[in-house]
């Protein structure tokens, strides 16, 4: 059966990245055998102007109906003046919820040939590999009451249940365990109930969890430690206002933003999308680099498809093309030629299409 995915282009770089992404995920079908069916729809502002809201009934049901959902990026400076409801971040949190993805996944690891772009020594940022592992339905962003009680004065409801702790704990030990098994938890316990309730549950659930060494850090030191210490976490777990802000800092580790990847899964279809924004200042010119969208495919392949093997080549083919001095322009140093969009997928195809032909060839020998 092919693997059904709904893919989303959205806003800004939106579309451009998810083309190169798309097109990556077709061309690993063919070269193995394993079918990618896709449908594209509306989201964000591009969905209110077609559709006058930002998640249409039919994009939802479209990807209720998928395996998976491939989504570019939402938002738009056009549209800061409306109300909260009415803007195209407000299409991707409803979609969040409806899908149910609870635990958001954002690797991020310093590539061995985009050392020297990152703002780092070498020596402290080479060998850094870190998954952070965010609690995606809760929290600040989703807490009741919010809002505004004067033109002059607003407020936001900070809440966690002891269930939504457990849960996102469970799923960043049982990632550990096929890692470093390492896990530091990020929190604020010194000053916040919410983290308390959180270090009390983490703490508990850790105990089903020998074989993973649990750390507990306040989020300012977590922040410090990833400025100054990246290679020193593996797992990083954290809520979601936490965990939004720590997988943006990161990016420093990456050499840049647009080669992040991430996905959102635990509910009843996994939604996978590049961490970076929409970018609409260079929207529609070519610039954007689409790693962050080709490695949230490879991630759609891994952990929804059930294809290890194409996932692993298609990551493969990301280092080699970056190794070969592939670059865009977030990526490029002066003097260096800088790729399109399009060229770097172009450069990562062929990349892949070689290491499948080589294993091709040592198998047929």
């Amino acid at each position: 059966m092919p693997l059904k995915v709904a893919l989303l282009p959205g806003d800004g770089i939106g579309p451009e990245v998810t083309a190169e992404a798309a097109r990556l995920l077709t061309r690993v079908a063919d070269l193995y055998g394993h079918p990618v069916q896709f449908s594209s729809h509306a989201i964000g502002g591009e969905a209110i102007e077609r559709h006058g809201r930002p998640l249409p009934e039919e994009t939802l049901a479209a990807c209720l109906d998928a395996d998976a959902v491939l989504l570019g990026a939402v938002g738009h400076p056009r549209y800061e003046g409306r109300p909260p409801a009415e803007r195209p971040e407000a299409g991707l949190l409803a979609l969040r919820q409806a899908l149910g993805g609870f635990a958001n996944l954002r690797p991020a690891l310093c590539h061995p040939s985009l050392v020297d772009r990152t703002p780092f020594r070498a020596d402290r940022v080479q060998g850094a590999d870190i998954l952070i592992v965010r609690e995606l339905l809760g929290g600040l962003y989703f807490g009741e009451p919010r809002g505004f009680s004067s033109p002059d004065t607003a407020f936001n409801t900070l809440v966690y249940s002891r269930s939504e702790v457990e849960r996102i704990a469970r799923v960043a030990f049982d990632l550990a365990r096929g890692r470093r098994r390492r896990v530091a938890s990020a929190d604020k316990a010194n000053v916040l109930e919410t983290s308390r309730l959180w270090r009390t549950v983490v703490t508990e659930v850790a105990r089903d969890y020998p074989d993973v060494a649990l750390e507990h850090v306040y989020i300012d030191t977590c922040a410090m430690r990833l400025a100054t210490a990246p290679a020193s976490f593996d797992v990083i777990l954290a809520d979601n206002l936490f965990g939004d802000i720590l997988s943006d800092q990161a990016a420093s580790v990456a050499g840049s933003l647009g080669v992040l990847p991430s996905a959102s899964i635990g509910g009843q279809v996994d939604l996978y999308e590049p961490v970076h924004g929409s970018a609409p200042d260079i929207a529609g010119q070519g610039l954007a680099n689409p790693i962050g969208a080709i490695a949230s495919a490879a991630m759609l392949l891994r952990l929804t498809g059930g294809r290890p093997h194409e996932a692993d080549v298609l990551e493969r083919a990301i280092e080699t093309a970056l190794a070969a001095g592939a670059r865009t322009r977030d990526l490029a140093a002066p003097g260096e030629r800088i790729l399109s969009t399009r060229e770097m997928g172009e450069a990562i195809e062929h990349a892949l299409v070689d290491i499948h032909d080589h294993q091709h060839a040592y198998h047929a020998v």
